[in-house]
This record gives structure tokens, C-alpha cells and sequence, in this order.
């Protein structure tokens, strides 16, 4: 199975760039200063480098939550009790939590997968895509096989190559899971060589005691795996989750099928991360929604290259970030398909001519 993963990450395109330019010769048409509408400018070329058109549309959208426990909470890192896993799975189809109301009012649709929650159980619209019940304890023992984790991502390749096939035109990536915070920074000290220091927060809010904990589990444990920085793969099989396995190969799917994708959170970057080590032009599929107050979060982003749309403190995960920059996205969309140009405006554009000559007053896609 590690055969067919690695056959679509050499497969992954860079971005359309005579798409990408016809973008920005069509936003330098348009009767509005240049960079004007600044990022609202570059998510349509970078859109536009993604599908190889200019014109788009991003009605058809999604969230796909993968949920999974995490044997490290076995150590007391959590401040929540690992039931919680179980019960905010059912309530993504229930329309109950955060991420499942924000994506009702920005009509997107949830795709939930079970990808190792502890317990068995069945529910209409969770897809058991179960691995195993829960990863194990990373400061004792790697948290799954390396087997395990290709199996979790080739789960994560297929929820994209899924959405395109069921026409979404944009998605974005969430979790569920409690303690994924601590394997989240683990992964991430691993992939940038940092002490848990620099990389772990509060989570879910746990007290003084149980966040110092969580940095000197994940320091010894990184010491007694030894995961290799250069294989994220290896990594995530070692101090990461099912969750993170699963959402770095929908990144890589997205990547594959020339979709956009959109990065929600903190763990939602780190998995990013990976799939950016894994292949670098990734980060040309992806979109960030906001920024993360997780402290690892901008170290993710900033190794990407990419730079958060919206700060709105926010920290709760599941995806939840994604529908609400699928309406920004879509507001790009529609402004360089709708805007009337110079011609069909009857002005003469002469007159910003020096301004267009000017780099301060240039964007980037």
C-alpha cells in the first residue's frame, strides 16, 4: 500500500501558471486600483493556478472530520476524558457541534469518518474507516505500525478523491479527537527539530501539572523513538495520531486531483506540514482559514509559506475555521467573475499607470 501512497505523491502538478497569470492580466482589467482588494485578489489566482481556470465557483463544499483517540491520554495530558471522542462524532451528525452548525449556515456538508475511536459503535453518517481503537501510548511504545499509518492516509487520499467525484469544489480538513493536541506537537518537534517547549500549549485547557507533563512526555518520547525528521511517515507512526495520518493524505489527495483545500487549525497545519514534507508543491493546494491561538500553529504555517486569511482567537478545532473561509473564498470567486473592467465601466485606466509600476502596491498569489 506504501507503493500506491508514494505513486500519487510523485504524481502531485505545481500550479497552472498560464492560468494563474490570465488571473492577474483579468484582476489588472478590472476598475478597482491594483492589489485593491489585496487578498481577496490572491486567493482567485491561486485558485485559478489550482483548477486551470480563471472563472470558479466554490458552492459545492465540505468538511471531512476524521476522528480518532489517542493512547497518550493515558498520561493525564488531556483535560478532557476520552469519551468525549465518541460523543462529538455522533454530534457532527447531529448538527450539535461547532464545526457541524458554522457548516449548516455556510450550507457545506460533513463527510465524518471514524478512523480509530476506542469504542464500536454505529451511527448514520459516521464512516467506519476504523484502523484500530485508539493509537497506542507513545511514551511507552510507537503509537501504531507504519503499515497502520500508510492505511490512514490512503484513507485521507480517498475522502478527497471521494469529495471530487461527488462534485465538491473546495474542502476542507477537521478533527476529533481527544489528546491530539500533545501528538500534534510531538509531530511538530520532530518535523522542525524544536523542544516541546516551543511547540506545546494548553490544549483544551489543562492545569500547570498536566502541561508540564505533556512537554517532558513528549521530550522522552521523541528520545526513545528516535523518529526520523525526514520521513513524516515515520513520524506520525511514531508520536502522531490516526487523525493526522488521515488528514496529511487528504492533503496529498487534494494536491493529486487539483482541488483546494482548506487548512483549519492547529492540528489541521501540522498535518499540513507533513504532507508538505512530503511533497512541497502541496502547499499550492492549500488554503489557510485562520490563525490558530496553539503556539505551534504559526511555526506550521511559516515553514509553508502560508499566512492565515482571519485571526479570531480561535482554538476549538474540528474544522471548524473551514466554512467560514469557504465564504471568503467564494467572495474572491465571485468578484473577478462579476466586477465590471475599465471598458465596461467607461473609465480610462491611463491614470494608474504609475501606480501599477509601483511593487509596494503589487500582491502575491
Amino acid at each position: 500500500m506504501e507503493n500506491i501512497f508514494c505513486k500519487y505523491i510523485d504524481e502531485i502538478k505545481g500550479p497552472d501558471a498560464s492560468a494563474m497569470q490570465a488571473a492577474l492580466n483579468r484582476q489588472e482589467s478590472l476598475a478597482k486600483p491594483p492589489h485593491s482588494l489585496g487578498k481577496l485578489e490572491d486567493i482567485s489566482v491561486k485558485f485559478a493556478g489550482i483548477t486551470g481556470k480563471v472563472f470558479n465557483s466554490a458552492d459545492k463544499r465540505r468538511v471531512i472530520v476524521f476522528s480518532a483517540d489517542n493512547g497518550i491520554c493515558e498520561e493525564g495530558v488531556a483535560s478532557a476524558p476520552q469519551s468525549v471522542t465518541l460523543a462529538q462524532t455522533i454530534n457532527f451528525t447531529r448538527g450539535l457541534t461547532g464545526v457541524a452548525v458554522i457548516a449548516k449556515h455556510f450550507n457545506t456538508d460533513l463527510d465524518v469518518i471514524d478512523m480509530g475511536i476506542l469504542s464500536d459503535f454505529s451511527c448514520p453518517g459516521v464512516r467506519n474507516e476504523k484502523i484500530a481503537h485508539g493509537t497506542k501510548n507513545f511514551s511507552k511504545e510507537p503509537a501504531m505500525t507504519r503499515e497502520e499509518c500508510v492505511r490512514a492516509m490512503m484513507t485521507g487520499v480517498n475522502a478527497a478523491l471521494r469529495a471530487r467525484d461527488e462534485g465538491i469544489e473546495i474542502f476542507g480538513v477537521g478533527e476529533m479527537g481527544i489528546g491530539n493536541t500533545s501528538t500534534s506537537s510531538a509531530v511538530l518537534s520532530v518535523i522542525l527539530n524544536l523542544p516541546a517547549e516551543d511547540t506545546v500549549s494548553r490544549g483544551g485547557g489543562i492545569n500547570d501539572a498536566s502541561y508540564i507533563r505533556k512537554k517532558t512526555l513528549i521530550d522522552s518520547a521523541i528520545a526513545l523513538h528516535r523518529p526520523d525528521p525526514a520521513d513524516p511517515i515515520d513520524v506520525i507512526a511514531k508520536v502522531g495520531g490516526f487523525d493526522i495520518a488521515a488528514m496529511c493524505g487528504a492533503y496529498i489527495g487534494a494536491a493529486w486531483a487539483r482541488m483546494p483545500v482548506v487548512v483549519d487549525g492547529f492540528i489541521s497545519a501540522v498535518a499540513a506540514l507533513c504532507a508538505y514534507r512530503l511533497n512541497p508543491l502541496c502547499a499550492h493546494f492549500m488554503i489557510p482559514s485562520h490563525a490558530s491561538r496553539e503556539k505551534g500553529y504559526m511555526l506550521a504555517m511559516n515553514e509553508m509559506g502560508l499566512a492565515p486569511m482571519l485571526n479570531m482567537d480561535m482554538r476549538l478545532g474540528e474544522g471548524s475555521g473551514c466554512p467560514i473561509a469557504f465564504e471568503i473564498v467564494s467572495c474572491a470567486l465571485s468578484v473577478i467573475k462579476n466586477m465590471a473592467t475599465f471598458e465596461e465601466a467607461a473609465i480610462d485606466d491611463g491614470y494608474l499607470q504609475e501606480i501599477r509600476e509601483n511593487k509596494a502596491f503589487q500582491g502575491e498569489a
